[in-house]
């Protein structure tokens, strides 16, 4: 509550708040008119302590003292302000299993940017922060209100065999941090999302949350916080993202294009020191397991070296201002001041480049086929949460932070369970169906499953091998039905400028490589001068090809518009994003 200062005995929580340069609590979510509170009231200290300390009202005093008045006991006036079964059963000497019980109060989410979204908020002037505070702000209420609308649940019963959609919403109360652990404090714009335990059941009558359920589509949570907080940054800022690959053969992930790659390091000195610890862990559990450490292992690994080097919090207090001008200081001695003055500029001239790169279309088959085959080969079996949140990866590398029409992540998502999967087991899990999924003929089908079966390649380049190698199928069956010339009721527009293609991954520097060319000042240059003389050779190609369709017969196609030249949308292969480096999680 007083982000990573420290609070004396007997300071009140609002002056450790501004001498931290810590922004008070708020409370957020629709659950909250059942307790008389409303979004954006300031988390006050006795509140939480009731709420999400206790399992209480969080005006559970008053509603005491009223009680008392009115001549109740003093057992009943506290029961009264119970939300659900009270915390003192867990101490109940009933049963020995209740006596070890800990009780679980609410689950703490993290909404972190991308590590670029920091530097910008970090370096940049003070209008682009606050635009970008916003942007923050609004991605975290869509995603805290998707997991109230289509995830929380209710539960009852003995081991919660009851489950029902909650009746009113979550309570939520918000915490924002705005540096790392670091023992140089870096920027590290986050909001801690604390999330009661606590909701109404639909008759009316309070409960505890599926926890499970909650933690079962964090992934798809953290996906779509990420996609939602690019949307809104392109839209205001006018900024543009591309793939980083931090990690070979893992999962990429989306940076703001046009800043220096080189501030990443300055500003991710966590990350080093998890990277420097990790290599030891590793070669101990193959010492002592005999083979290198799968993804599951893998991660458990990098949570402990995490946990290792994780530094005690800062004891000095400094404000936003202060940390601010620390932080630009920093920043202009290591890389100068014409990177850091220079950020907002180079980053909307190379939004331009990757605009005019990248095509804005969403084909639905093809990312439906890139969804399955993705999620197929990292987990075998999986369930609709899977899918949607690689649905919703891919939507982030496609349209590159341009807006996606709502549910559109859940259309591939549906067009991928009718058309490319079968159920396996007796739950809700379900499999890639090979027999859609992979060609007839011998020679692509030989060629095909090695990709799934090799553990030598990280699952992810296996992966995507194995997406790429369907996709190109689909586009081959789609050409020998001379589906060219059709309309495409599967592809989606979206607002762009461009009817370029989209650039392949590729290989290149092994730390922190981009998956493409980085948009800089000179290439956004190259491409002002080739702009033109692109726009000239493309009506010159229209030209010629309405011309030879009427020489040999054919409808001639509407002239475009004076100065323009026509268009022709095509479905695009996409390539799915990787896991974020921020999000909820």
């Amino acid at each position: 509550m007083v982000g990573d200062g420290h609070r004396t005995a007997g300071t009140p929580l609002r002056a450790a708040q501004d001498e931290a340069g810590a922004p008070p609590g708020i409370w957020k979510g629709r659950g909250l008119a059942a307790l008389g509170l409303a979004a954006g009231d300031v988390v006050t200290e006795r509140q939480a302590e009731l709420l999400l300390g206790e399992g209480r009202h969080p005006d559970a005093d008053r509603i005491e003292r009223e009680l008392l008045a009115a001549g109740e006991s003093p057992a009943r006036a506290r029961q009264a302000t119970v939300l659900g079964r009270p915390i003192e059963h867990n101490r109940s000497p009933k049963t020995e299993k209740a006596k070890e019980r800990t009780p679980w109060l609410a689950m703490d989410l993290v909404f972190r940017a991308p590590s670029t979204a920091h530097i910008a908020w970090a370096l940049a002037g003070d209008e682009t922060r606050l635009v970008l505070e916003l942007c923050q702000d609004i991605a975290r209420d869509k995603t805290l209100a998707w997991l109230e609308e289509s995830v929380a649940q209710i539960r009852w019963g003995s081991g919660g065999k009851h489950r029902k959609p909650i009746r009113d919403g979550l309570i939520v109360a918000v915490f924002r941090h705005y540096e790392s652990r670091a023992a140089e404090s870096k920027p590290l714009l986050h909001d801690h999302a604390v999330v009661s335990i606590r909701a109404r059941r639909p008759d009316g009558t309070w409960g505890n949350l599926s926890a499970d359920t909650m933690l079962a589509h964090i992934v798809a949570a953290d996906t779509l916080y990420t996609l939602l907080f690019m949307e809104e940054v392109s839209a205001r800022l006018g900024w543009a993202w591309e793939p980083r690959e931090v990690t070979p053969g893992h999962r990429p992930v989306m940076e703001i294009a046009g800043i220096d790659q080189r501030l990443i390091g300055w500003q991710s000195t966590r990350r080093q020191q998890i990277e420097d610890a990790l290599p030891v862990l590793t070669a101990k559990y193959e010492e002592r397991q005999g083979h290198a450490p799968g993804e599951r292992a893998g991660y458990a690994l990098a949570c402990q070296a995490a946990d290792q080097t994780r530094p005690p919090k800062r004891t000095e207090l400094l404000s936003l201002t202060e940390l601010r001008e620390r932080w630009r200081a920093s920043a202009i001695r290591a890389y100068g001041a014409d990177v850091v003055n220079g950020l907002a500029r180079r980053a909307r001239a190379a939004a331009a480049a990757v605009w005019a790169r990248v095509r804005p279309v969403v084909d639905i088959a093809l990312a439906a086929v890139d969804t399955v085959a993705v999620v197929y080969v990292m987990r075998g079996a999986f369930a609709r949460h899977h899918l949607l949140a690689e649905a919703r990866r891919h939507l982030s590398y496609a349209l590159r932070g341009r807006p996606h029409d709502p549910g559109l992540d859940e259309q591939i998502v549906q067009a991928a369970i009718d058309d490319h999967t079968r159920p396996v087991g007796r739950g809700r899990r379900m499999t890639a169906d090979l027999r859609a999924l992979y060609p007839r003929d011998t020679e692509n089908q030989a060629a095909l499953r090695p990709l799934t079966r090799n553990r030598t390649a990280p699952p992810y380049e296996r992966a995507r091998l194995a997406a790429d190698a369907l996709a190109a199928r689909v586009r081959v069956a789609r050409r020998a039905e001379r589906l060219g010339s059709r309309p495409r009721p599967y592809a989606v527009a979206v607002p762009a400028a461009s009817r370029s293609h989209p650039r392949p991954f590729r290989a290149g520097r092994k730390d922190g490589r981009l998956l493409e060319p980085e948009t800089g000042v000179d290439a956004v240059e190259k491409t002002r001068r080739t702009f033109e003389a692109a726009v000239r050779l493309a009506a010159k190609l229209q030209d010629g090809k309405r011309e030879r369709a009427v020489s040999h017969g054919s409808r001639t196609q509407p002239a475009p518009a004076t100065g323009q030249p026509s268009r022709t949308q095509q479905p695009g292969t996409q390539h799915t994003p990787g896991r974020t480096a921020g999000g909820a999680a």
